[in-house]
């Protein structure tokens, strides 16, 4: 049902929009441009994701929670590439049910995590579809010249950890979508996991420092490693049992009668939004030391290797599946 309420594209950019740009560069959101100054000794490093309706988000999700998670899946991409963030460019295509009270929600969940990430909104677009809801974000960061971490460094002797849990977003759109048989507790961690990921910024720091290659884990496990072998033409051995879980995915797993297809799934459903990184083999325990200092999950899941492609195995044996993870369209 179309909103009753709907009000106009200034309106909205000038009431909501406004107290979230940033005081200088965004204009006061009145111009078509947002001007930057450089940053002398540093790379800008841009990144842009897309949800769609019905496609990357459910209907029922709530706008404010829709929100945070625009932010945050972007925020994961430039984390991965160790650079720090600090503003970012969104596109709103409201379809007929956004009235006034709709976007409200959605600019409070923006407002909630400008003041987490503290980064601020440099401009956009704001305009009416009768198409599916549909929102975008191009997010801005710095990081010193020269030194972004690419997928396209790893060496053979390399080792591959990855931070936090695998497999709660794919769990977590089950959950939302009432088709997971858990107990209510580990059914609302999940759904918060799916809705509200935490891309792992804190750890930005440490992959600018250590690593050799990096990416965020958004499209599956085994996939996101598979284009980092790709891309630094090596071969990279994933050892499927170590996979990170959450108590609630291990709980569900728990269940599970085939434990590798089951593994397969959690490894290759995406929408973790953690960091697949490689290291030198000689960093090992110096990385460890960094993640327990910061309090973050981490895990050895595999080595880099003379070869090319992903090599995933299950107790030594060949556990490769034909598909690793989300393809787009």
């Amino acid at each position: 049902m179309p909103a009753i309420d709907a009000v106009g594209e200034f309106e909205t950019i000038q009431r909501l929009f406004k107290p979230l740009a940033h005081p200088e560069w965004a204009r006061g959101l009145a111009d078509d441009v947002a001007a930057l100054p450089s940053r002398p000794g540093y790379d800008l490093i841009l990144t842009k994701d897309a949800l769609v309706e019905g496609v990357h988000f459910l209907p029922e999700d709530p706008l404010d929670t829709l929100a945070q998670k625009l932010l945050r899946v972007n925020l994961s991409d430039i984390a991965a590439k160790g650079a720090v963030p600090f503003g970012y460019l969104l596109a709103c295509h409201w379809s007929e049910r956004c009235g006034w009270p709709e976007r409200e929600a959605f600019v409070a969940g923006l407002r909630r995590d400008q003041a987490l990430f503290d980064i601020y909104l440099l401009g956009g677009d704001t305009v009416s579809t009768p198409g599916p809801l549909t929102f975008s974000v191009t997010m801005l960061g710095w990081v010193p010249a020269g030194r972004a971490v690419h997928r396209g460094g790893a060496k053979p002797g390399d080792v591959v950890f990855v931070t936090g849990t695998i497999g709660d977003g794919w769990l977590g759109l089950q959950a939302c979508q009432g088709t997971l048989k858990l107990e209510q507790d580990r059914l609302d961690y999940l759904c918060r996991s799916y809705r509200q990921p935490m891309p792992q910024t804190e750890f930005a720091d440490i992959i600018l420092k250590s690593a050799t290659a990096s990416a965020d884990v958004s499209d599956g496990l085994m996939a996101d490693v598979g284009r980092i072998a790709e891309s630094s033409n090596v071969r990279i051995e994933l050892e499927l049992e170590v996979t990170p879980l959450s108590a609630a995915a291990d709980s569900w797993f728990s269940g599970r009668v085939d434990e590798m297809a089951a593994l397969q799934q959690l490894a290759s459903g995406g929408d973790d939004y953690q960091i697949v990184f490689t290291v030198p083999a000689s960093q090992e325990e110096a990385i460890r030391r960094e993640a327990d200092r910061r309090h973050v999950r981490l895990t050895r899941v595999g080595q880099v290797v003379e070869g090319a492609g992903l090599i995933v195995r299950y107790h030594g044996e060949d556990a490769t599946p034909e598909k690793t993870g989300w393809t787009h369209g």
